[in-house]
């Protein structure tokens, strides 16, 4: 798979320079409006609209859409690093767990008294270990904004220290890509231990309450659903001014041809590594507010499959556009809400004909088939 998925990011067409301008007012237009559907319209009628009324969204449409949102938040992300800056990871699901295990520490010590044990400082699956007390990295984690600055530094400061000693090593192009996928794999093994103190293969789960208020309210569930539709657009807003400035244009150069920006006085290794670490953050960011909407997080987030799908979300929507990755995000983990319902056994098939119907016949994405000036 990963061999395939380095092969994909070969067959697809470069993305153009960034261009000098900002997107056209039309699509400014497209973008606010459907933040405003999101953001407004699926709380109204979440709350608003009596369950017996056909116009009335479940509780799942609306945990649906929030994890959409989160999963193209990690799109987007991802894009920052393969699109512009030519680096293909296979190992962004690793950041994405992260953040989200710093955010479930948190939601597990607020279970408090609730949880099946009634310890009000260990959480239930310490108990039932005979954990006689807290390990030395879980102090504090019942603050939340402690937990929250973890949501960034954890994922970030991994993200630099990898960084930093593979791009000074210059490893790049398909070994880089299996390297960040063994990453990803080896920390998935780590965390399925039961010594590591992170729930073992089944992780986190039973949340009750987040600063105090229910997760099974419903209004509880509008405000994790427009503060993720509100990071989304953050993010794109931050990405789409990043890649028109100069430091956009570096990372553009660096994509095509890394060698001549080395040789006209610039140094790769420090975009590089800021570009990758930004991302990272993103990605924790992102699964922080994943994990409080499903109400569980465990190692199988950190899979190679689940950073092999993020990968192949971008290449479907189109890579290099910033639009696309959400776009693709949208279709593929939509897609798989559904096929895993209906039918569970023809998801992978799915999957792996998106994959082959995007490097044969869709070089630039699902976006390039609709707008041409889709490519920044």
């Amino acid at each position: 798979m990963s061999t395939a998925i380095v092969t994909l990011g070969s067959s697809i067409a470069a993305p153009a320079s960034p261009g000098r301008r900002l997107y056209p007012p039309r699509v400014w237009a497209v973008i606010l409006a459907a933040y405003g559907i999101v953001a407004v319209a699926i709380p109204v009628l979440h709350l608003a609209v009596p369950a017996s009324s056909p116009l009335h969204l479940s509780d799942y449409t609306v945990t649906l859409v929030g994890k959409i949102l989160c999963y193209a938040t990690v799109a987007l992300a991802m894009d920052l690093v393969w699109g512009y800056t030519g680096i293909l990871s296979l190992g962004h699901g690793l950041f994405f767990a992260l953040g989200g295990y710093a955010m479930g520490m948190y939601l597990m010590r607020a279970i408090g008294r609730d949880g099946v044990y009634g310890d009000p400082v260990r959480p239930d699956f310490m108990v039932f270990l005979d954990w006689k007390e807290l390990p030395w990295y879980w102090l504090g984690s019942e603050r939340f904004l402690q937990q929250a600055l973890l949501v960034v530094l954890v994922p970030g400061l991994l993200a630099f220290v990898f960084g930093w000693f593979a791009f000074r090593s210059r490893i790049r192009g398909v070994y880089f890509s299996i390297i960040t996928q063994a990453l990803t794999y080896a920390a998935m093994l780590l965390f399925f231990r039961n010594q590591t103190g992170f729930g073992g293969n089944n992780g986190f789960t039973d949340f009750k309450r987040i600063l105090g208020y229910p997760l099974a309210s419903p209004r509880t569930r509008v405000v994790l659903l427009m503060l993720s539709a509100t990071l989304l657009l953050s993010v794109l807003v931050l990405c789409r001014a990043l890649v028109l400035s100069k430091l956009g244009r570096v990372l553009t150069a660096i994509r095509d041809a890394e060698d001549r920006v080395r040789f006209c006085g610039y140094d790769p290794v420090s975009f590089k590594l800021f570009v990758w670490t930004l991302s990272a953050c993103i990605c924790g960011i992102a699964g922080a507010l994943y994990v409080p909407q499903v109400g569980i997080i465990n190692p199988g987030e950190m899979s190679p499959a689940n950073s092999v799908e993020i990968a192949i979300a971008v290449a479907l929507g189109g890579r290099g556009t910033l639009l696309g990755p959400i776009l693709g995000a949208a279709l593929l983990h939509g897609s798989k809400s559904v096929l895993t319902v209906a039918v569970p056994e023809l998801w992978l098939f799915v999957l792996g004909l998106s994959f082959i119907v995007v490097t044969r016949w869709l070089p630039r994405g699902v976006l390039g088939l609709f707008w041409r000036e889709g490519r920044s």
